[in-house]
């Protein structure tokens, strides 16, 4: 009976499982019975902090869990992991997924985040696979960019303003192509920005909270930042990954936005996140200057600089509001976007980043 019950196991396949999507989807995978295959780049030093807990051997289902190298602009290793695997799902999360850094990378960023995507459906019809296997793939708020509505729905017009989108938005109609064409089951997740204590240390909210931590802490004087006005609508990638699932378990493939539907500036993710380090703040100078900054407004330290605007953290082109519309994932996923509120997921990374500076490998607690 154990061999028939393995025989019906999910398998999946996850790209980019080393960052904190792919932790955080590994970990739901493998606790719905999955079989789950990880793909990772190869990398002269350790890259894959985020999933030394699920490679204990004391992990639950930790033995269903495998990593394999393999890269989303090698067409052959793409190929050779669906046939070695032969998964019913796969899940493309790997990208080169910073904003910033694509105007600095924009052909390595359109390599990885939009050809890559080209790759992997033609791996896919390679190896024969396309009637058995159903596909995710990672798509991003950025593609709205110069926002043309508020808030934005599956319906609203597309106006990336970074290479990085650029490129997201090659892949996003890839998918729809290859859907079209091929009726490979695949859908887009248009994923507004989401947060945890796993995302990376150059994203905003993670330098913020690391910041409110080792400022409390006197490790670190001050946080610099760019544009403190800009509005975001975030969530935690822990909620975000379910729905992830969800779309690949429906009858027909589609694409849907997943969001919170509510938008919220950096400014008050910032007073949020020293609020919950004890460092009260309130802003002094000019509001939206470079002269403006944040000052701890009460307590043993107050009147101490904590935050500074640095011009060099502008971009070429800036994307002032995100607001997602998570009306049809609701709708027809059953998802809840308000399983997390922002201040829970606020409070969760600053005391993880908290934690952290005694032990380096807490995160995985949270």
């Amino acid at each position: 009976m154990a061999s028939e019950g393995a025989a019906r196991r999910k398998c999946a396949l996850i790209t980019g499982v080393t960052g904190q999507d792919g932790s955080y989807l590994a970990e739901l995978l493998l606790d719905k019975g999955y079989i789950v295959h990880g793909m990772k780049r190869r990398a002269s030093s350790y890259n894959h902090p985020r999933l030394e807990h699920i490679m204990d051997k004391s992990y639950p289902n930790s033995e269903r869990f495998h990593l394999h190298y393999a890269d989303l602009i090698d067409f052959g290793s793409l190929c050779t992991i669906l046939r070695d695997t032969q998964p019913q799902e796969v899940y493309n999360l790997g990208a080169q997924s910073h904003v910033q850094v694509s105007f600095q990378l924009p052909q390595y960023t359109a390599d990885a985040s939009g050809v890559g995507v080209m790759n992997l459906l033609e791996a896919i019809r390679a190896t024969g696979l396309e009637a058995s296997m159903r596909v995710y793939q990672a798509s991003t708020s950025e593609l709205y960019g110069k926002v043309h509505a508020v808030p934005q729905d599956e319906e609203t017009p597309f106006h990336p303003r970074s290479p990085y989108a650029v490129a997201k938005l090659y892949g996003f109609w890839a998918i729809k192509n290859y859907r079209e064409a091929y009726n490979i089951y695949a859908c887009n997740g248009i994923l507004f920005n989401h947060e945890s204590p796993r995302r990376g240390e150059i994203f905003v909210t993670r330098k913020v909270t690391m910041a409110a931590a080792r400022i409390k802490l006197q490790k670190q004087e001050c946080l610099y930042l760019g544009n403190i006005d800009a509005k975001r609508d975030w969530g935690h990638a822990r909620d975000y990954v379910q729905c992830m699932w969800l779309m690949l378990q429906q009858e027909k493939p589609d694409d849907y936005v997943v969001a919170t539907g509510q938008t919220t500036t950096v400014r008050r993710f910032v007073e949020m996140a020293f609020e919950r380090a004890g460092l009260p703040i309130r802003w002094e100078g000019e509001a939206g200057s470079v002269a403006e900054m944040g000052v701890v407004a009460s307590g043993p330290r107050s009147g101490e600089t904590v935050v500074r605007i640095d011009p060099k953290y502008f971009r070429p082109a800036e994307v002032d509001l995100l607001l997602g519309d998570p009306a049809k994932a609701k709708r027809v996923l059953g998802w809840d976007p308000q399983q997390t509120s922002l201040e829970q997921l606020c409070n969760e990374m600053v005391d993880a980043d908290i934690a952290m500076q005694e032990d380096p490998t807490a995160y995985i607690r949270f």
